[in-house]
């Protein structure tokens, strides 16, 4: 297997000399294709200020970030934007789709600013619809969607594109639990189906347990690692909520 992710002693400071704090301490790990990787931490702990270093949207103050054998802390300007919009998929919590266009056109869009021909883009879209079990909704805009279909629209846009690396930021957070377990499932889908390699910050141990391997960080450190190999999802969250005791986690969000 080869290394989509590659983060190599990683430090992130925030503040100045007179009141410094260190967001991330010193963090090694990497993502082999096709895994689904999550990423566990009470809040605070430094999860989203890793996931916005390795999405490129936070600087690393030390260290090094390799996404498909390239060194991400050293691009910028265009050579930046090229490489996040096209080795990069994102998913947010709040969906962040465009009100003013339909279901396909947001997900049309990155395809429509790589230049793809009409064509394929018409393909490609609709194969991703199809995966995603969101056909029926490809001519709604988002305001006419419930909150699972939107954000079965967002993975659509960030996946259609077939990036390296998908990044997912509490993707099931503004989700009912039947909504969150439909885009989980999704997200399995693809993973088996496509090879799309995940990485998901999330702070909920249900959401967890569907991916393959989860790192937990405690106060900006890599605290433990869970691997499911071949537990089930029922014995692999049993084991993830107890690592969460020992964060000294919230478990009141679990589903």
């Amino acid at each position: 297997m080869s290394r989509v992710l590659d983060v190599q002693n990683v430090e992130k400071y925030y503040g100045n000399k007179g009141n410094l704090t260190k967001a991330i301490d010193n963090i090694s790990f990497f993502v082999e294709k096709g895994e689904f990787v999550g990423i566990m931490g009470a809040s605070g702990s430094g999860k989203t200020t890793l996931l916005n270093c390795i999405s490129t949207i936070d600087r690393v103050t030390s260290g090094k970030i390799w996404i498909n054998q390239k060194d991400i802390t050293k691009l910028k300007g265009n050579d930046l934007n090229r490489f996040r919009s096209r080795e990069l998929g994102f998913v947010f919590q709040d969906f962040n789709l465009l009100d003013t266009m339909t279901a396909y056109e947001n997900i049309a869009l990155a395809l429509t600013i790589q230049k793809v021909r009409p064509a394929d883009v018409d393909r490609r879209v609709r194969k991703i619809a199809e995966s995603l079990e969101i056909i029926d909704v490809l001519y709604k805009y988002p305001w006419q969607m419930s909150g699972g279909q939107k954000q079965r629209v967002a993975s659509a846009r960030a996946i259609v594109t077939e990036p390296q690396l998908i990044l997912a930021d509490e993707p099931t957070g503004s989700l009912d639990s039947k909504a969150a377990r439909m885009l989980l499932e999704c997200f399995e889908r693809l993973n088996w189906s496509m090879q799309a390699t995940i990485l998901m910050v999330t702070h909920d141990a249900f959401t967890a347990s569907y991916a393959d391997r989860i790192l937990f960080i405690k106060d900006g450190k890599l605290f433990n690692e869970l691997i499911k190999g071949k537990d089930s999802r029922k014995v692999f969250f049993n084991k993830i909520i107890d690592v969460v005791t020992l964060l000294g986690g919230e478990l009141n969000d679990v589903i």
